[in-house]
């Protein structure tokens, strides 16, 4: 990439020299800003720079950093490369999270250039500005739609042997409000006891439980569902797209907590599942909603 810009810049300074001597052996200037398609003004500056300074002029010069005068401050470069290392955001989320705990405005694209400068590559997964623009379907009413699903967990402790846990998560649909309960097996009564959950914790009426066929979600738990007054919808089998929010926010889960927790046999995995809960619903910045918290979107879906 290095050497492609230097044989950029090689070949607009021999442009430019080419150009002056062609008027030189007499050529109109006119008929020289034809030829190399360039306005007359970039032709003359061209010519001024070279009187002045020579060959030299004609140089394309690469400004520093460092002589930038709107350039951010030493401090928030180092609060973006923490934000990085430490939590392994994206660009888009170190610009929302600098914003809200911070004060800090900074553009995405100055967040960028910071971790490129500092030679650190980007996250693919990262919320790209395709992503930034794109309208999702969504219910326009909390409640209208809740996703279930369970992720499968395995943990190594010391001594290598395979932990099992099994993460209950739901989502709603118009808001993205979550919660999430882990328990030591995968079964109907543990599906009933976090739908019971999901009714107390979620601060809206819930109208329908969507889940995919799992084996947890089968006759005693759907059954739950409608003495509790709601409707319970299946996916179609093969279909996970069809709870796609929920798997997404299983993604979130695997890249902004499990990899980051360091699990052993005394981590108090609870806990700390039901502080990232918290987290997520009330100070994370959602892409979804331009940096928006999940419960901030919630307050702005009830005054509209």
């Amino acid at each position: 990439m290095k050497k492609t810009k230097e044989i950029e810049r090689y070949l607009k300074y021999q442009k430019k020299l080419r150009a002056l001597n062609l008027v030189k052996e007499g050529l109109k200037v006119m008929d020289v800003c034809d030829i190399f398609k360039i306005s007359k003004t970039t032709f003359y500056n061209w010519k001024n720079k070279y009187e002045k300074e020579g060959k030299k002029g004609l140089e394309r010069k690469i400004r520093s950093y460092e002589t930038y005068g709107n350039r951010i401050s030493d401090e928030t470069i180092s609060l973006i490369l923490k934000l990085r290392k430490e939590h392994n955001l994206g660009t888009w989320r170190i610009k929302w999270y600098l914003e809200r705990y911070h004060g800090i405005e900074v553009s995405e694209s100055s967040v960028y250039r910071t971790l490129k400068r500092n030679s650190i590559k980007p996250l693919h997964r990262s919320i790209t500005r395709r992503a930034m623009v794109t309208k999702r379907y969504e219910k326009k009413t909390p409640g209208h739609h809740v996703q279930i699903d369970v992720k499968f967990l395995i943990f190594y402790n010391d001594k290598g042997e395979k932990i099992r846990r099994f993460q209950y998560t739901a989502i709603d649909d118009c808001t993205r409000i979550r919660a999430l309960k882990v328990y030591d097996r995968h079964t109907q009564v543990n599906a009933i006891k976090f739908l019971d959950y999901v009714v107390e914790k979620f601060p809206f009426r819930i109208n329908t439980i969507q889940t995919d066929n799992g084996h947890e979600f089968q006759s005693r738990f759907h059954w739950h569902v409608q003495d509790c007054g709601m409707y319970h919808r299946y996916i179609k089998p093969g279909k996970p797209q069809h709870n796609g929010k929920v798997e997404r926010s299983n993604l979130t889960d695997k890249r902004e907590f499990y990899q980051l927790l360091d699990y052993k046999d005394d981590v108090d995995l609870k806990k700390k599942l039901n502080d990232w809960e918290q987290f997520y619903n009330f100070d994370r910045p959602h892409g979804a909603f331009g940096g928006k918290t999940p419960y901030e979107t919630l307050k702005t879906k009830l005054k509209n």
